[in-house]
């Protein structure tokens, strides 16, 4: 059994119990029940869901690099939303099909802690990044004369580096706080994946410091973002009902529906994984959830907030020479 001590962890520290514990720790995916028979079927499935992700967010991250038109301040944080959804699902689905076609479920503790840890930037990420899109959203509609102002080319890059930033050091506060829980030697996780919260759930002993980690997560990567956009998108609302133009109208309300479908989707399912009581009888639907918002959601992004856009229909056509 291991018990962490000490405050906050630097990196060298991670490391250093990672190689210290990676030895005799072992954890135990087990996505599906032992009666499902048709692992196969499902695997060719996730497959399919993974290459259509995967080829969807290079196209839109192609395009959106090749074509000047697009390098715009929303089409900025379009490329970086495509980043992360490639980061989410090869996180977690590579993984995935190894155990299903092989049966192998064994996870060294390494191996968990480290796909934590890559899972826990993206999903920050993502967070951060839906925020920056709706406040984005806010200043075209609000405040069209200052957009070129307020979110010029310095300024969208710098929001770019913060969003990666504060997700990688999130990710580390988060892994440095379960790195201090005490684990039986053998970890049964009934998951997709090796979620954080599962891992606390299956540690031998609870920690007050995570669980006060996660009030201040939920608070601050849920509560304030989904506050903000909420307040925001009233002020939007406003200013389109101000609109004299029902063509005016319809196209600023369009301009804003992407990223309200997208929002409302991710944050949904998430919420619901997330605040579902941990249980034998809510592990089918929390598995189903977080099946949905890993590998289903990074597939619908692109359809939803890129590809259906005019302006990426033209971008395409240029790149292709086809008038």
């Amino acid at each position: 059994m291991y018990k962490g001590t000490g405050n906050l962890l630097k990196v060298e520290d991670l490391c250093q119990r990672l190689m210290d514990n990676g030895t005799y720790i072992t954890f135990h995916i087990l996505p599906f029940s032992s009666k499902t028979y048709n692992k196969l079927l499902i695997a060719r499935i996730f497959s399919f869901i993974y290459l259509m992700g995967i080829t969807l967010n290079s196209v839109v991250i192609t395009v959106i690099c090749l074509d000047v038109h697009l390098h715009t301040p929303m089409y900025l944080f379009f490329c970086n939303l495509s980043i992360i959804d490639i980061c989410y699902s090869t996180v977690v689905i590579p993984k995935l099909l190894h155990i299903l076609l092989s049966g192998n479920d064994l996870v060294s503790f390494n191996q968990c802690f480290t796909q934590m840890y890559f899972y826990l930037i993206s999903a920050s990420a993502e967070v951060i990044l839906l925020f920056v899109m709706g406040f984005d959203r806010y200043i075209a509609i609000c405040h069209p004369l200052s957009y070129n102002q307020i979110l010029n080319k310095n300024i969208c890059t710098l929001i770019a580096v913060m969003i990666w930033v504060c997700a990688f050091l999130n990710s580390l506060l988060i892994l440095g706080s379960l790195l201090k829980l005490p684990f039986y030697e053998v970890v049964r996780l009934q998951s997709f994946f090796c979620d954080a919260v599962d891992v606390f759930y299956a540690s031998c002993g609870g920690s007050h410091t995570f669980f006060i980690l996660v009030c201040a997560e939920l608070a601050l990567f849920g509560f304030f973002p989904l506050s903000c956009n909420f307040l925001s998108y009233v002020r939007i609302i406003r200013v389109i009902l101000r609109i004299k133009s029902k063509e005016g109208r319809r196209k600023t309300f369009f301009a804003c529906l992407s990223h309200l479908i997208v929002m409302i989707t991710y944050y949904s399912t998430c919420s619901m994984d997330y605040m579902m009581p941990f249980s034998t009888r809510t592990v089918t639907i929390k598995q189903i959830l977080s099946a949905f918002y890993t590998t289903v959601v990074p597939v619908i992004n692109p359809l939803i907030y890129s590809l259906r856009s005019s302006e990426i229909h033209r971008a395409c056509r240029r790149l292709l020479k086809i008038k």
